[in-house]
């Protein structure tokens, strides 16, 4: 029977809930093992057995108070107790102990924030006193940081006033005379001073120092001036003696004094109130006449990459996707001759104006010399480890110049096929090159994004022009102005030699741009990888013409695409190759008017 009561009893105990779980423990833990004990030892006795009844604790009275509200919320953790009897709280030797409430962390940063708003609520937004020492030595060092070179120079005196002057209407503060003869001067500093005060008014003991002035300061002194409608008309009278005394012979300041009173209240600055601005206009472009295609010539098995006209405007050459060379009647549009030698797509042509030489390199990483006069190659150019995408002639030295797609240009003797130097600094293929006599005297342009201008001599780079955002496949140089310009799919750009200052952006060409050619009218002419064609005016950069020529019959409209165009030397013609294997001829439009 003892045994079964301590069941009951301890069954009672588990099921009030988690609010009893101590108690569970201290009774299977404590009580249990001692009642064990006491019926192993007298033989399982039922009065052995049956404990001895512990005076029971007074339990607190928040304790119950706060069962009893955890019993009215069954919903809760804990809920659902119901207080103990007093059999059962006589098992726990400490009594029943209350829980804590539990809250919310919400709650609880919610009360914490309250709590620190209300500790330093009287302190908020205050600032922080300022020192006077502090402050006294940060100017000192700001003084002698910014000043520090102008302050052994003078004190301007151009701004000061007599001492106790009787006429208020003289704010210039200039001698009068006779009267005033005698009377001591305080002068004003300017430039150096902080907080200058206003026109005709001395600097006072609180503001001669290098501070922050007092409020009573800045009250005085806001006092002191005079309204500013008074001082204009004070001075819409007649100039005294003493105005035109200082007016004579100062002809950067022979203006009314009312006109320097509203000088004055601008800031004093003259350039602002004195010149009217202009807004910004853009310039008036030159007018060029429109031009219109007039000759396609066919004859070539491939895309047509690349064209030059020779010197003497007779024929020009064009080189193609078919590995050979093709020399046109420039006149009549009609083949001349045909020149093979290339395993692989001619990528470059250019005609010499010192010897009867015709230079083309291609993807088969040849370059070649052509003798016109026997119609052969005399030479090779060996160095380049890929193709090579373009190649230009010195204008004034035996030398050419040739650029690769293994990120190298590369400058060749042109008698002796010795590679002079080789221009690395590319970190991407170097797609077209361009040589002048001035400085600096080759010019590059890579899928690398820059442009690079070179010293010929030294052989390495002068100046690396980053501006553009995508590759530079044209670079184009004018052929009067000490400028060029650039192509890429973001913009073109235009350039000023020698140090590669920028002029301004040409923007609407939203193509990949293959090439650019320019005449010494300032027509700019750009051609895209989509066949469309703009030009511009050079010096502002005006847009005066959108040209989308169709391809011949029996091409794909996706064939539409130029890859190089070029004047010819009158600049009345303009030549362009193209991807549907033709040379497209365009002149202007005689007809048109202004």
């Amino acid at each position: 029977m003892a045994h079964a009561s301590l069941s009951a009893r301890h069954f009672r105990v588990i099921r009030a809930g988690a609010g009893s779980v101590s108690i569970a423990e201290r009774t299977g833990g404590v009580c249990g093992q001692s009642l064990a004990g006491r019926s192993g030892h007298h033989g399982g006795g039922e009065r052995a057995a049956s404990p001895r009844p512990a005076p029971e604790p007074p339990a607190p009275a928040e304790g119950l108070v706060a069962a009893e509200a955890r019993s009215a919320r069954p919903g809760e953790p804990g809920g659902g107790f119901r207080p103990p009897t007093a059999p059962e709280a006589a098992i726990s030797p400490l009594g029943p102990f209350p829980e804590v409430q539990k809250h919310s962390v919400h709650t609880l940063v919610f009360r914490s924030l309250k709590r620190t708003h209300d500790m330093f609520v009287a302190d908020n937004a205050k600032p922080i006193p300022l020192d006077d020492v502090s402050h006294k030595l940060k100017m000192s060092i700001k003084l002698r940081t910014d000043y520090g070179s102008v302050l052994h120079m003078p004190i301007l005196k151009e701004n000061f006033r007599e001492k106790d002057s009787p006429n208020p209407g003289d704010l210039y503060g200039h001698k009068q005379y006779p009267a005033n003869q005698g009377q001591e001067l305080e002068y004003l500093i300017t430039g150096t001073h902080p907080y200058p005060p206003g026109p005709g008014v001395a600097l006072t003991a609180d503001t001669k120092i290098q501070r922050m002035p007092s409020e009573s300061a800045a009250q005085s002194l806001a006092v002191a001036l005079p309204p500013s409608q008074s001082r204009l008309e004070a001075n819409r009278t007649a100039a005294g003696v003493g105005d035109i005394y200082r007016h004579a012979g100062i002809p950067e300041r022979a203006q009314p004094p009312g006109l320097s009173m509203a000088l004055m209240e601008a800031g004093g600055n003259k350039n602002s109130a004195l010149i009217a601005k202009k807004a910004p206009t853009m310039p008036k472009p030159q007018w060029h006449p429109p031009w219109k295609l007039y000759r396609v010539i066919s004859g070539h098995l491939g895309w047509v990459r690349c064209i030059a006209v020779e010197p003497g405007n007779q024929w020009f050459v064009t080189g193609s996707a078919d590995r050979t060379i093709k020399i046109w009647d420039l006149a009549s549009g009609k083949l001349k001759l045909s020149l093979t030698g290339h395993i692989s797509t001619v990528r470059g042509v250019i005609v010499s104006g010192r010897s009867p030489y015709l230079f083309s390199c291609g993807e088969d990483k040849q370059v070649k010399c052509w003798d016109l006069e026997y119609n052969k190659v005399i030479r090779h150019y060996h160095g380049h480890l890929s193709a090579v995408y373009g190649l230009d002639l010195h204008p004034t030295i035996d030398v050419l110049v040739t650029c690769s797609r293994d990120s190298t240009a590369r400058i060749w003797d042109v008698r002796t096929k010795a590679s002079v130097h080789t221009l690395a600094g590319h970190t991407n293929a170097v797609a077209t090159v361009k040589c002048q006599a001035a400085e600096p005297q080759i010019i590059t342009g890579s899928h690398d994004t820059t442009i690079r201008l070179w010293d010929l001599v030294a052989g390495k780079t002068r100046v690396t022009l980053t501006n553009h955002k995508k590759s530079v496949r044209a670079v184009v140089l004018h052929p009067r102005h000490y400028t060029f310009a650039s192509g890429s799919p973001d913009n073109i750009k235009q350039w000023k030699f020698p140090d590669g200052n920028f002029i301004q952006n040409l923007s609407g060409h939203n193509a990949i741009i293959n090439t650019l050619a320019v005449n010494s009218d300032g027509v700019l002419v750009s051609g895209a990888d989509n066949g469309t064609m703009h030009l511009w005016d050079w010096r502002t950069g005006y847009n005066f013409q959108r040209v989308h020529a169709a391809v011949q019959p029996g091409s794909l409209d996706s064939e539409s695409g130029i890859f190089a165009c070029a004047f010819d030397q009158s600049e009345s013609r303009l030549l362009t190759a193209e991807a549907d294997k033709t040379i497209k001829v365009y002149r202007e439009d005689d007809t048109a008017v202004c």
